[in-house]
């Protein structure tokens, strides 16, 4: 029997299923509707579609080197059961390994691991583990060695801050203290040059109305503007920034004591500018209840 499109919409609207889900049930049942909607229950894949609306912002950041390469991969997870679950996790880790041999985050949905795509691995995890995920973002970084940091880790190279420094020079252990701070402070960019010019222009129109506000004159309200606009390029770069281990010496300085230069970074936190929605308690529970 031809397995047509309004087949398998009628299928899709029926189970919630994903579009390719419903029409191999389809095809594996010859277009009988009652055994597709019966493979696809047997095979989990019911109704797993359905989740996809619902806000998924815990997760994990999975970490990966290799010498002088390294990612950082955000899956996302509707609660932060799911992050300490040890089959999430295992996901969570071969999806990381995967994307070592990807450009960016959508070859990497489509990348095959045990020859499936890592965007059904995530659509059969959703209608096993009975929550919303999803592969987000990932970031590479190279150079002439590559160390990570995970923050808050829930397994090896899994956590909820995933930091890749690059750097020249063979100290390691300094390049993972970097690799600390950066998770801590959050730097906005490696240095001055690097910087987002809106972001630089944002906060130099917001210090000169703060200087106005003051009545002084504006040759004094230039030098104040001046000092302020230095004061904030330092806080948020990261070579111009105390360095946590050491407040003493900036960052660029402790890594030229130590004999290695940064020359780049990745920081990739679980949920970085997904919305929320708050829910009470009651709520949560019967939405769960209603799955």
């Amino acid at each position: 029997m031809a397995i047509t499109a309004a087949l398998v919409k009628e299928l899709r609207d029926t189970t919630g299923a994903g579009m390719m889900d419903a029409k191999k049930a389809l095809t594996e049942t010859d277009g009988d509707m009652e055994a597709a909607m019966d493979w696809l229950r047997t095979k989990g894949l019911a109704k797993a579609d359905k989740k996809a609306g619902r806000t998924a912002a815990e997760g994990l950041v999975a970490v990966n080197t290799t010498g002088g390469e390294g990612v950082a991969v955000e899956v996302n997870s509707e609660t932060d059961f799911v992050a300490k679950n040890e089959e999430f996790q295992g996901m969570v880790t071969s999806i990381a390994s995967a994307a070592m041999g990807v450009a960016d985050v959508e070859a990497l949905k489509a990348t095959e691991i045990g020859g499936k795509a890592v965007s059904e691995i995530v659509t059969d995890a959703v209608a096993k583990i009975g929550e919303n995920m999803g592969v987000r973002r990932m970031a590479k970084l190279s150079g002439d060695n590559v160390c990570s940091y995970v923050h808050n880790a829930a397994a090896d190279g899994l956590g909820k801050i995933g930091v890749l420094v690059a750097y020249t020079g063979g100290d390691e252990a300094t390049a993972r203290q970097v690799a600390m701070h950066i998770a801590a402070v959050n730097p906005a960019a490696l240095s001055e040059a690097d910087m987002d010019p809106d972001v630089v222009e944002k906060e130099r129109t917001i210090q000169i109305e703060i200087a106005r506000e003051s009545g002084k004159p504006e040759q004094v309200i230039e030098k104040m503007i001046e000092g302020r606009m230095k004061k904030f390029v330092a806080e948020s770069t990261l070579l111009n920034q105390a360095f946590v281990v050491n407040p003493d010496l900036t960052v660029a300085k402790a890594a030229e004591e130590a004999g290695i230069t940064i020359t780049g970074y990745v920081r990739m936190e679980v949920g970085e500018g997904i919305e929320k929605k708050e829910e009470d308690f009651a709520a949560e529970v019967a939405k769960t209840m209603g799955g």
